[in-house]
């Protein structure tokens, strides 16, 4: 089955929030701190609402998930994910690298995937066996290159202390090119359209990870967690280039794929 129709409603539906967004950060908005002490703000909210409300115009036997609360019983076997805004520290700081993400999860897979990072202009999209794309461009993961030529992404260094691998952290990253934490969605895209080789992303939620996944394996990159699952409910999940896989799977210790 082909979502070509899922995907072109997903783009459409992410840039409008996408702009929404950005209208409520020009506007001002309010924030306060959920259960888990993250901050989540008006207009992540705002943005929620409208993602919802459109993706139930469009496909009313779907279920919904949503970061902020939204939910919705499927009636044909198929859920979207929302982050509405995907980074809201970041967003509020006026760091341009927050998105909007959404994901169609049908029969236990994720089929089409959107990230949309409206301060740059740049939205990612794919759907299970047509690609991923920039904009209108087709994007692809690097070329193979070892650690020496490669960059690592890594979000979450704050959780780095409650990892059994976390005191070899700082020995291991040293042997590649460069390190950086830009945030997750833009980390995660980063790899997807070749810019960088790897991101390990040390805690996250389904709706955190779908649309990476889609879009990062779409793009020809290898994506699993960190203990070797390949699930967007892991909790965790590494994106990289087929040729640092192993090396990285040696480091988290996971074992290696026959």
């Amino acid at each position: 089955m082909r979502f070509e129709r899922e995907l072109k409603v997903a783009r459409r539906v992410a840039e409008q929030a996408g702009l929404l967004a950005l209208e409520n950060r020009v506007r001002g908005f309010e924030s306060e701190l959920k259960d888990d002490h993250s901050p989540v703000t008006s207009a992540d909210r705002a943005n929620e609402r409208l993602i919802s409300e459109l993706l139930e115009e469009a496909f009313p036997n779907d279920g919904l998930l949503g970061e902020e609360g939204a939910t919705r019983d499927s009636r044909s076997g198929r859920r979207w994910l929302i982050d509405p805004i995907d980074g809201t520290r970041g967003f509020m700081r006026g760091i341009p690298t927050w998105g909007v993400l959404l994901a169609l999860e049908a029969e236990g897979e994720v089929v089409v995937g959107v990230c949309n990072l409206p301060p740059l202009g740049e939205l990612y999209s794919a759907a299970v066996g047509l690609g991923a794309y920039r904009n209108e461009a087709s994007i692809h993961v690097a070329s193979a290159r070892p650690p020496s030529q490669s960059m690592i992404c890594l979000t979450g260094f704050d959780k780095v202390a409650e990892r059994s691998w976390g005191e070899r952290l700082l020995p291991w990253i040293s042997q590649f090119w460069a390190v950086r934490s830009m945030g997750g969605c833009l980390d995660a895209m980063c790899v997807a359209s070749g810019r960088t080789e790897a991101w390990i992303n040390l805690e996250a939620k389904a709706w955190d990870l779908a649309p990476h996944k889609i879009i990062g394996q779409e793009a020809g990159a290898r994506f699993f967690n960190h203990d070797g699952g390949t699930s967007i409910y892991g909790g965790n999940c590494v994106l990289t280039i087929p040729s640092l896989e192993a090396e990285v799977r040696r480091f988290l210790g996971i074992p290696e794929l026959a």
